[in-house]
């Protein structure tokens, strides 16, 4: 009989904090890049460089036997993900930082509604309502009528739903694959699905812009890395309320080095999204049935 390991909640906590970090770190590289290179190219060119750290989960993708379905979704996973990463990569360097903190954290909401439909889910009404509340931030946020919603914008929210998507599937397949195998997957199929959308638009990078994107590539992975050292720590109720934190770091980050004007708005709308994600978490940790990602668990 094995033996649970101990929730270490500070653990968790600091571990989390990094991975906000991490994951602020990202956006504020990609955001000092600039919008030179084509999206899919920069998408691109982030994954196949990231591409290098996994090459030690090849071992693990020898070693195991993937069937013809499990490559179909891999694939589709693949496809998504690229859609949603070149569309994140467009919106970095036209809206704000907390424009796009805040609307990133849309994606387990939509992770909660596909669950309903997709997988069979049941929707209380205390999750109904915890849903319409995270689409009102996003209402919030965008104030439609009242403010121009940009490209960026658009581009944000529908990123949102195809991170969902890809999630979607990895919950599938993490039921069936090893991790290791499952996170080499996406690198491979993204790498493949962005080529043919970035090499129409290519625009020969700076070395400067390599540097850039290597470093965004060691960000997030380090990010995801350190999230499940978090998630290995303490449970997902514990570690869920400090992704807030990123909302508050981006803001300060476009505010001081990049000087983007404080849209209280955003700050408000990114919190209603945030504690609607938290309390979905909430209720799925004390029915011990998780289906909804951490906020950070979509990310590229």
């Amino acid at each position: 009989m094995t033996t649970a390991l101990p929730h270490r909640p500070l653990t968790g906590i600091f571990w989390m904090l990094v991975t906000g970090l991490c994951f602020v770190a990202v956006t504020a590289l990609v955001k000092y890049m600039g919008p030179r290179l084509p999206a899919a190219e920069s998408a691109f060119l982030r994954y196949a460089i990231g591409l290098v750290f996994f090459l030690p989960a090849l071992r693990a993708f020898e070693l195991s036997s993937v069937t013809r379905r499990q490559f179909t979704m891999c694939g589709l996973r693949g496809a998504l993900h690229a859609v949603g990463v070149s569309l994140w990569f467009f919106a970095m360097t036209r809206i704000t930082i907390a424009e796009v903190t805040a609307m990133n954290y849309l994606a387990p909401i939509y992770v909660s509604i596909g669950a309903a439909i997709f997988l069979g889910e049941k929707l209380a009404l205390r999750r109904i309502v915890a849903v319409i509340l995270g689409l009102l931030g996003a209402v919030i946020i965008l104030r439609p009528g009242f403010r121009e919603v940009s490209p960026g914008h658009i581009a944000m929210l529908i990123a949102a739903v195809v991170f969902a998507g890809s999630y979607l599937l990895a919950k599938l397949l993490a039921d069936e694959m090893k991790p290791g195998v499952v996170v080499l997957m996406l690198s491979i199929f993204v790498t493949i699905g962005l080529a043919p959308i970035a090499l129409p638009v290519w625009i020969m990078p700076t070395m400067r812009e390599i540097l850039i994107l290597t470093a965004v590539a060691v960000f997030a992975t380090a990010g995801h890395y350190t999230m499940t050292l978090a998630l290995a720590a303490a449970p997902v109720t514990v570690t869920q309320p400090i992704t807030f934190l990123q909302l508050i770091w981006a803001t300060l980050l476009g505010t001081v080095v990049f000087l983007e004007p404080v849209d209280i708005w955003v700050i408000i709308g990114g919190l209603v999204i945030l504690g609607s994600v938290t309390f979905i978490t909430w209720r799925e940790a004390t029915l011990k049935r998780q289906i909804t990602p951490i906020s950070n668990a979509t990310k590229l």
